[in-house]
C-alpha cells in the first residue's frame, strides 16, 4: 500500500495570501499540502505560534515534511526544540530576522533565533537581497543548524511581489524529502 506523504505549510506574518507559493501548492495538491493555521496573523505572539506548531506537529508523526516561510521559520525552530519535534525534512524559506534592530515590531517577540542543530534534514532557501534577513547571517545560522543552504540571487523575500508564485524550483527542492 502506498502511503501519501504530507507536507505542512507554516506561513509567516500576515499569512500566505492568494498568489503565494504556499497557498498555490495547497490549492494544486490538497492531498499533500495543508497549512498550520494561527489565530492571530497580524499581531503574532511567539508563545501562541510555537504552541500551535508544536502541538500540530506532535500529532502529525515523523513522516511529515514542513515548509516554513519568513517568521514562520523561526517559530518552527522554536517549536522543534521546545517540543522535541522530529519530521522527515524541512524546507525553510526566507527566514526573517527578529533580532535585527530595524525589524518590524510585530515579529520582534520571536527573538532570539534558535541556533541548535536540527534533528532532521533541512534546506534553507534565502535571497542575496532579502530585506527580512541578511544572507551573511543566514549563512552563519545554517552552519549552526547543520543544513543545506541555497542562495537565490536578487529574489527578494521569495514571495509573490518578488516574482514567486507557483515556484516550481521550490517544489523540486521539496521533492528530495518525498523521495527519501
Amino acid at each position: 500500500m502506498l502511503i501519501q506523504m504530507k507536507a505542512l505549510n507554516i506561513p509567516g506574518w500576515k499569512n500566505s495570501r492568494a498568489g503565494h507559493w504556499q497557498t498555490i501548492w495547497e490549492a494544486d495538491d490538497p492531498q499533500t499540502f495543508s497549512r498550520i493555521e494561527q489565530d492571530e496573523w497580524l499581531n503574532p505572539q511567539k508563545a501562541d505560534w510555537v504552541k500551535r506548531i508544536g502541538e500540530t506537529l506532535s500529532h502529525a508523526g515523523s513522516d511529515v515534511i514542513v515548509t516554513a516561510h519568513s517568521i514562520g521559520v523561526t517559530a518552527f525552530l522554536h517549536a522543534v526544540h521546545e517540543y522535541n519535534l522530529k519530521v522527515k525534512g524541512a524546507l525553510l524559506v526566507a527566514p526573517s530576522d527578529p533580532e535585527h534592530p530595524d525589524c518590524i515590531p510585530e515579529i520582534k517577540n520571536f527573538s532570539p533565533i534558535p541556533r541548535q542543530k536540527l534533528p532532521f534534514p533541512a534546506i534553507v532557501v534565502a535571497s542575496s537581497d532579502d530585506p527580512g534577513m541578511d544572507y551573511r547571517k543566514i549563512s552563519r545560522l545554517v552552519v549552526a543548524w547543520r543544513c543545506t543552504l541555497n542562495i537565490l540571487e536578487s529574489a527578494g523575500h521569495i514571495e509573490p511581489k518578488s516574482g514567486f508564485g507557483k515556484w516550481p524550483e521550490g517544489r523540486r527542492l521539496l521533492k528530495r524529502f518525498f523521495e527519501n
